[in-house]
């Protein structure tokens, strides 16, 4: 009987009822017995679940840190392929390229393909033997003003938070003091089979864990750029430009970021159960060419019209 992740107030108290009653009818268990049961469920299934637990460290001053996922796509609109003929799932299967015949799981192995076509043959072993030690922990390493980072080299964020009340204290130190600095921290440790290098920066009562892709990842942004012609623009081009940005400044909030894609699907997915039509998207029509200045000028236009709808929207949240 699985917990209700999602489900609040009614449908929670519902599910605790029932499988309270579950617990109570099963054998000779105590009632009291079984309402700790069942309170004890409920906090491990909603507690964040840990991806990594170990130190974070700075010279001598060591705390005990789990890392949890800062980011998932969990929440998303998830497909499985299935046989429209029958209306069963399918599974994949590995297949020789040049035979055609299925290749057995213990035959299936890692292989680096060379400039002549062939294929260098990896076991698993000597895969693993490459794989660094790692001793659990994060060692900070040097210190940055907070903004030094260029955000092209983040990759995936984590949430490090002590693990227990003593590690609590040492913990809150390095937090409080990168906050007083106002500077985040470059830190090496191998998560995840790999050896990575974090931006480790305080955020709220936590601290935040980036970890960074290698210089040799990144592309460089010489080479994306080099082909854009130059251009003079005028002066009172750039003015009405300012202006623009200027009406349209605003905050960083995630909230009133538009999935419109995740909610389109959802949508769709709603319709096909409900057995309701679906309705096809109205297609934008194409904008007519126009010079530069003159789309300046309807962009000025249209940002005017939209600063009341913007503040009225500010001065809803504030309230």
């Amino acid at each position: 009987m699985a917990f209700p992740k999602d489900a609040t107030g009614a449908a929670v108290a519902l599910w605790r009822t029932s499988f309270f009653k579950r617990l109570a009818t099963c054998g000779n268990i105590p009632a009291d017995t079984a309402l700790i049961a069942v309170a004890s469920l409920e906090f491990i299934v909603s507690k964040p679940r840990a991806q990594w637990k170990g130190h974070l460290k700075l010279n001598e001053i060591v705390c005990q840190v789990a890392l949890y996922s800062g980011a998932t796509t969990a929440e998303r609109t998830r497909f499985h392929t299935v046989n429209s003929a029958t209306g069963n799932r399918v599974r994949r299967e590995f297949v020789d390229e040049k035979t055609g015949k299925p290749v057995p799981r213990e035959d299936q192995v890692k292989g680096y393909e060379t400039d002549q076509g062939d294929f260098i043959i990896l076991e698993q072993e000597e895969i693993d033997a490459a794989i660094p030690e790692s001793d659990k922990t994060i060692r900070i390493e040097s210190f940055i003003p907070c903004r030094e980072v260029d955000t092209v080299y983040f990759d995936r964020p984590y949430y490090l938070a002590p693990v227990d009340q003593i590690s609590a204290e040492a913990f809150d130190l390095l937090r409080d003091g990168m906050k007083a600095k106002s500077v985040a921290a470059l830190a090496t440790a191998v998560l995840f089979r790999r050896a990575r290098t974090l931006l480790v920066r305080p955020l709220g009562n936590g601290i935040v864990a980036n970890t960074l892709n290698y210089d040799y990842e990144v592309r460089s942004a010489e080479d994306a750029f080099k082909d854009i012609p130059a251009h003079k623009i005028k002066k009172d081009m750039l003015d009405l430009a300012g202006h623009i940005i200027g009406t349209l400044s605003g905050e960083f909030d995630p909230a009133e970021f538009d999935d419109r894609y995740e909610a389109a699907l959802a949508e769709l997915v709603k319709a096909k159960i409900e057995g309701r039509p679906i309705k096809a998207p109205k297609k934008p029509k194409p904008g007519k060419v126009i010079d530069l200045m003159e789309a300046l000028r309807q962009s000025a236009k249209a940002a005017e019209r939209a600063k009341p709808a913007r503040k009225a929207v500010g001065k809803k949240r504030a309230a």
